[in-house]
């Protein structure tokens, strides 16, 4: 009996490393303006940030981020009237959402400087292919490549929860002629 899955045993990791591709989206223009809407803006000038509250989108190209609170950072420097964003920090039911792929957590940060999204807290990301869920999501913006891991929070964000340090999800298996 065990010589039948030993195949199996080696097989599956080998399905799940060729599946991670799967999560991978076109690359995304992380120099666009972003655009902001929220029913709160406090600007807090002095410590080179903003914090935007209550039903908060921010957009920027193809891609949105929502939440119930952001804190957008920026440096000293302004170009064509707006000053320069370098990080967004969201956190309440947050979701990215960008062509053919939608992320949800609790917390997420941006890095506009190294062009990656890190999200944690119950994090679900779904696409046509199917849902995958797991602690922490990572999103590099260059490539298009998202990772998704099991890691938690251990020391993290307060009120975020690991999922036992596992990564859940379905594979769907293609119907055979004559089933």
């Amino acid at each position: 009996m065990t010589r039948g899955l030993a195949p199996l045993a080696l097989a599956l990791p080998l399905t799940l490393a060729a599946s991670v591709p799967a999560f991978a989206q076109t690359r995304h223009d992380s120099s666009a303006p972003i655009d902001f809407a929220s029913d709160h803006i406090e600007l807090q000038d002095r410590n080179n940030r903003v914090l935007l509250t209550g039903n908060v989108r921010i957009t920027q190209a193809e891609m949105i981020l929502t939440a119930a609170r952001m804190t957008v950072s920026y440096t000293g420097q302004v170009t064509e009237g707006s000053p320069q964003v370098s990080r967004l920090d969201a956190a309440g039911g947050v979701t990215v959402s960008r062509p053919d792929q939608t992320a949800s957590s609790q917390y997420a940060v941006y890095d506009l400087n190294r062009r990656v999204i890190t999200m944690v807290g119950g994090v679900t990301l779904r696409q046509p292919s199917g849902n995958v869920s797991g602690g922490r999501l990572s999103i590099d913006l260059d490539s298009g490549r998202a990772t998704i891991d099991g890691s938690g929070t251990g020391g993290g964000a307060p009120g975020t929860q690991s999922q036992g340090g596992r990564v859940t999800g379905r594979f769907s298996v293609p119907k055979r002629q004559g089933q």
